[in-house]
């Protein structure tokens, strides 16, 4: 029933409990001073809210439908009271990006609010991105309702039970709450699937519209909080003694630093020097190893580089660390030709024994690695690898060579343009640099435009580039923008992105001016996909259909937006470089065009320096595979 100012008395009584909670700084602390009772009788969608908030969720990145009414009025109630915030958005693909860099980057914990249907297929398919990165986030979907008294309008069509719980549960742990009463139990599922220390990912919590404002008697103090995990580590020293005499032994041992081991990079650091090990990177590691560290060969893989694949295809020992061993990472399983054994450190048991010959040590990556690093001091293990090191010093050398070729390129004669334009490569090195100059973090898009990227980067820290390779998923890294506008401590970001990537979430222009973006989307527009002409010109000598005829004028299309600021970046180096200072000066989001060159000529790209299992190298590849004792 509703009272004189238009609320019913379920929202009213919402209502004392946020300001009670606001007022006492939290639920526990208005527990603890009896301003908020125990036991309380609300709604499955208010104690959802009331949940999450106690493991610190207090952000909402939403796109509503009737699917999500009811919990969107909690939700307004709560933001009202200034308790949570929500964040309405104009795609659930981006917004699921945005909720992935919101924790991937800035360590807070998002939830992704959609509608029943079209829309939660669409956060769905974003959340690839997190589950691939191992980033946790909350994301909660209407549902069709509980009684089956026929289809709910946008549910799946079929004579099934559960449907949108089944697809969710196939890309990460999925609960549907077809019983209020359950709230806590899925919570607590929940909870450790986005704080999981080694495989963390995305929880799908699945709202039945007729669910959502029913009763419960909920236990507040029974709520579960956001776990608070002990590094592990093997429990003696017999591994990691093993792994020191293994590692010692050997004359060219190989760091392999994955994913995983960002924001480990002390521990890697030590690692190494101790080890006198190559480093050899995966994109999304570049930073754990300062660029120009003696140890760094860059990074390895099917794309890879020169002295990363040197180093990866030579090595005598592989110490794996944080890796999922993904063919940017090991050149379809065929990159560590040489290898007589493994090392292995991770906290995810399938991981940790992905290869043969392997000797496990599981756990915390820096607790196992402070560990083991101590033993390599002890023995000298870096002893007698001077050698070793140098050889890969020379293709290290080579490697910049190369590089430093393509940075300085001149313009080059493009087919598209019908003029000259800036090579690629040489243009991401401007943005790139320039980044590093005002210290602003990059986002990596899919494609040419990320594959080059993660060749080029010279980070020195972990958190300064965020390549989604995990999922390789177009239009993440315009949307990973928004984080910025919903971060308590905001960073100034630049998104890479190409021309086709950014139009598939071009909504950022939109969103980005909404919710206070500062950040910069800089297009390298080659009017093409780059990356798959290159492949098929590789493979089959030949592009087809990866181009059209149509010419977008990006700086017209971005200022239709009123608070956007766009600008051509020009066919040189000078102009962009004007342009990027231009642009940073926008109090707001901004947007450069850069016109780049695509084409045979050798300076148009850094080029693979791995092999992969794709098209007609499949079965050379496959068959290095099965020859191979790893």
């Amino acid at each position: 029933m509703l009272t004189r100012n238009g609320e019913s008395d379920s929202r009213r009584q919402a209502r004392g409990r946020a300001r009670a909670i606001r007022n006492a700084g939290g639920i526990d602390a208005a527990l603890a001073g009896g301003t908020v009772p125990k036991l309380i009788e609300t709604t499955l969608a208010e104690a959802l809210v009331l949940g999450l908030l106690k493991q610190g969720v207090r952000k909402y990145l939403a796109i509503f439908g009737h699917g999500s009414t009811d919990l969107g009025d909690v939700l307004r109630v709560y933001e009202e009271e200034g308790v949570t915030r929500t964040y309405n958005c104009r795609n659930e693909v981006a917004m699921a990006h945005a909720a992935t860099v919101l924790r991937w980057q800035y360590g807070e914990v998002p939830a992704v609010v959609t509608s029943i249907g079209p829309g939660a297929m669409q956060a769905l398919a974003g959340s690839l991105a997190s589950a691939s990165n191992g980033v946790g986030v909350y994301h909660i979907y209407g549902d069709e309702t509980t009684f089956g008294e026929g289809y709910n309008m946008q549910q799946v069509p079929k004579e099934e039970q559960g449907l949108f719980g089944q697809m969710t549960a196939v890309m990460g742990r999925s609960y549907v709450l077809h019983t209020p009463e359950a709230v806590r139990d899925a919570l607590r599922r929940g909870a450790l699937t986005v704080n999981h220390p080694y495989r963390a990912g995305p929880f799908y919590l699945l709202l039945p519209l007729n669910t959502q404002p029913m009763p419960l008697t909920l236990n507040l103090a029974a709520l579960p909080v956001r776990p608070e995990l002990p590094a592990l580590a093997p429990a003696d020293d017999r591994a990691i003694d093993t792994a020191a005499e293994l590692i010692a032994r050997a004359r060219r041992p190989a760091i392999k630093a994955g994913g995983g081991t960002r924001g480990h990079d002390a521990a890697i650091r030590r690692l190494a020097e101790a080890a006198g090990a190559a480093v050899v990177l995966s994109p999304g590691s570049t930073g754990v190893l300062p660029d120009a560290h003696a140890h760094n060969m860059h990074v390895g893989g099917s794309k890879g580089s020169i002295s990363g694949n040197y180093a990866a295809a030579n090595a005598d020992l592989v110490l794996v660390v944080g890796s999922r061993a993904v063919c940017q990472a090991d050149c379809s399983g065929i990159g560590y030709k040489s290898a007589q054994a493994v090392v292995n450190i991770n906290g995810d048991l399938a991981d940790v024994g992905h290869y043969n010959k392997t000797l496990a040590l599981p756990g915390d990556i820096s607790a196992v690695s402070d560990r083991l690093a101590a033993r390599l001091a002890a023995r000298k293990a870096n002893a007698g690898k001077h050698e070793w090191l140098a050889a890969c010093a020379a293709k290290k050398k080579e490697w910049g060579d190369y590089k430093r070729a393509a940075f300085a390129a001149a313009p080059l004669a493009d087919d598209a343009w019908q003029r000259t334009a800036l090579a690629q490569p040489a243009a991401i090195k401007i943005v790139a640099d320039f980044a590093k100059q005002i210290g602003a973090a990059k986002y990596f898009d899919a494609g040419d435009v990320q594959a080059n990227g993660f060749q080029i980067v010279e980070d020195d820290r972990t958190g300064d580039t965020f390549t989604e390779t995990g999922a390789s998923y177009m239009g993440f890294a315009s949307s990973a923008l928004l984080a910025g506008a919903l971060a308590d401590r905001p960073r100034y970001g630049i998104a890479f992105c190409g021309d086709g990537s950014f139009m598939m979430n071009p909504q950022i222009l939109i969103d980005g001016v909404e919710h206070g973006v500062r950040g910069m989307i800089v297009i390298f527009d080659n009017r093409r996909m780059a990356a798959i002409t290159g492949l098929q010109v590789a493979q089959y000598g030949r592009a087809f259909r990866t181009n059209d005829r149509v010419a977008v004028d990006y700086v017209r299309f971005a200022s239709a937006v009123d608070g956007v600021k766009a600008v051509h970046g020009g066919w040189d180096a000078d102009a962009l470089g004007k342009a990027l200072c231009d642009a940073q000066a926008h109090d707001g989001l901004s947007v450069v065009h850069v016109p780049v060159y695509c084409g045979p000529h050798e300076l148009g790209g850094l080029g693979a320096w791995g092999e992969w299992n794709v098209g007609n190298w499949c079965d050379a590849v496959q068959r290095r595979w099965i020859e191979q004792d790893l």
